[in-house]
């Protein structure tokens, strides 16, 4: 199976009837079983880089998109939280939560026409898609959540050190952002998987120039999303799709403790844990995660069971 090149390259845009217009891009072949990327918090969607291609040649569709307030699409228009807010987990009641992210995701499948999908998920994406198991079952074949946690305060928290660094002023220039992305990714990816510097740049580089809107107000408004959304345990109880949850043991970011919690709330949920990686998906592990997506998906059938492969 080879990627559609043509469709696959190319922005394309839906409008929601909440009136956020959300970017995305539809890779492979129309009629292969579907899957929803949903990426981290400033995270746009070229950040998945080779992750794409990988789950394309191991036969499926690959759906990927821009969170609102990322990207190409919808900043929203309410005013970003204080730093103050930020650091006490106080949000603004104007802003949005995990749950209307989820509801854009939802919203690209139905134009797609695409009824249910294998939804994966990085960090706070990784947060979405579960949001959209536990709430729209029906679309939902299999959730993958990658590094991420349920929401609960004693769990996956970042460490002092992340903190420090995430409180930096935030970058105002294509420059700025480089730097800094290159500063909290070597810190947060783990040290048995050095970063690749010139690669890292690029990605951060080509991030700045897709905005359309301020990236450090849309991270802001994103990551009160996570706050407003408070503890998801016992929604995330509720999810019935076949769940497999994958993390490093070395994220400074979302601690370890939120993988395994994840594990704990939904039910028989699958748990890899890959030693020395961090908050972040190094090449050397692109291949071998996707390869668990895709014998995860694989092992689930049409109507959202698991069945065993011989």
């Amino acid at each position: 199976m080879s990627e559609n090149s043509g469709r696959g390259s190319v922005d394309q845009y839906v409008t929601l009837p909440s009136g956020t217009t959300i970017c995305f891009r539809d890779h492979g072949g129309e009629a292969d079983p579907a899957i929803l990327l949903i990426a981290g918090l400033g995270e746009d969607l070229t950040f998945w880089g080779s992750f794409v291609h990988s789950l394309v040649v191991r036969g499926f569709r690959v759906v990927a998109m821009d969170n609102r307030d990322v990207g190409r699409s919808t900043f929203t228009a309410t005013p970003e939280p204080r730093l103050w807010r930020q650091m006490l987990g106080f949000p603004r009641r104007d802003g949005y939560s995990l749950a209307d992210m989820a509801e854009d995701g939802v919203g690209v499948l139905d134009h797609l026409g695409l009824v249910r999908v294998h939804l994966v998920g990085r960090s706070m994406g990784g947060m979405i898609a579960q949001t959209i198991a536990a709430t729209e079952p029906r679309r939902s074949l299999s959730l993958t959540s990658l590094f991420s946690t349920t929401g609960a305060g004693r769990v996956g928290q970042p460490a002092l050190s992340t903190l420090w660094l995430l409180a930096a002023p935030p970058a105002r220039t294509r420059t700025e952002a480089v730097r800094a992305h290159l500063r909290i990714t070597a810190h947060v990816a783990g040290e048995a998987y050095p970063i690749d510097d010139a690669a890292e740049a690029a990605i951060a580089a080509r991030g700045w120039d897709r905005s359309a809107g301020d990236p450090a107000a849309g991270n802001a408004r994103q990551i009160q999303a996570i706050q407003a959304s408070g503890d998801r345990t016992t929604q995330l109880s509720r999810i019935t799709a076949p769940t497999l949850v994958i993390n490093g043991d070395r994220d400074l970011l979302v601690a370890p403790s939120g993988g395994a919690a994840t594990v704990r709330a939904i039910r028989s949920a699958r748990h890899v844990a890959f030693p020395g990686m961090g908050h972040h998906i190094p090449e050397a592990l692109v291949d071998p995660i996707t390869q668990h997506i895709s014998q995860h998906a694989n092992r689930v059938d049409e109507g959202g069971n698991h069945v065993e492969i011989s």
